[in-house]
């Protein structure tokens, strides 16, 4: 716009809820734009352009994952999108629009970059915005997420909390791994209980469920769909198990 004095993709100009942003995701130009720094992957930031429409993103090629003992070679930027498509379905946390595409390191996931407060994390937000984290606490269990960080939960532009680093999640076995223990044990809220039961019902459904196909094993999808279970028969947030229950570093 006349005026507008910043540089070109400083702003995204979609936003999560925008179907609009797949699309650019999926079909734009996608150019690195240099290595984000204190990645433990290869990490990129990149800008994307189709339709007159231009956007930064996060880039993660398949190739350039770390090996690890627990998860299968080259899975995790599939996982990063199945974090997307769940949280689409249950309708929170706000994940930004991810997709599985090509780029110029090979395939990998690509997420549209927000701004946010490099000063606000978990530690400093929780006591603000209690039910926003219950909500995190409860996708990260259906998730099965070994890595929540109190460093993946930002503070957008928008003043809204959108998390972020979802490579970890969806293993079959018990992993979970979170700084968001404060509800350990306490009733879920009926309202997010009821969003519960709508997820459950959507994985249910052809659609979400062979999208989720597409991207875990058989058995990661069935495992899913019983801790989704779980947590509605319990209505109780989950509690730290025997195992390591806490990432490190916390942030």
């Amino acid at each position: 716009m006349p005026g507008d004095e910043r540089p070109p993709g400083s702003r995204p100009t979609l936003t999560p809820s925008d179907g609009a942003a797949l699309s650019l995701l999926r079909e734009g130009d996608l150019q690195i734009v240099g290595l984000l720094p204190r990645a433990s992957n290869s990490t990129f930031l990149a800008k994307v352009r189709g339709g007159g429409e231009e956007a930064l993103a996060v880039y993660k090629p398949r190739a350039g994952e770390a090996p690890l003992w627990d998860f299968p070679p080259g899975t995790l930027c599939r996982r990063e999108v199945a974090a997307y498509v769940v949280a689409r379905s249950l309708g929170w946390p706000r994940v930004p629009p991810t997709v599985l595409r090509r780029g110029p390191e090979g395939p990998g996931s690509v997420q549209l970059f927000l701004e946010f407060d490099p000063n606000e994390h978990y530690f400093t937000l929780a006591e603000r915005l209690p039910d926003e984290f219950r909500r995190v606490a409860l996708f990260d269990a259906v998730v099965n997420n070994a890595d929540r960080k109190s460093g993946h939960c930002l503070l957008g532009a928008d003043d809204e909390v959108f998390v972020i680093d979802h490579g970890l999640c969806f293993h079959e076995t018990p992993k979970l791994r979170t700084v968001i223990w404060d509800f350990a044990g306490e009733d879920v809220p009926e309202a997010m209980l009821d969003d519960l039961g709508g997820l459950a019902a959507k994985l249910d459904a052809v659609p979400d469920r062979e999208e989720l196909a597409g991207l875990l094993s058989a058995r990661e999808v069935e495992a899913v769909r019983g801790r989704l279970d779980r947590l509605i028969q319990t209505a109780r947030f989950p509690e730290p198990g025997s195992e390591r229950s806490f990432p490190w570093p916390p942030v």
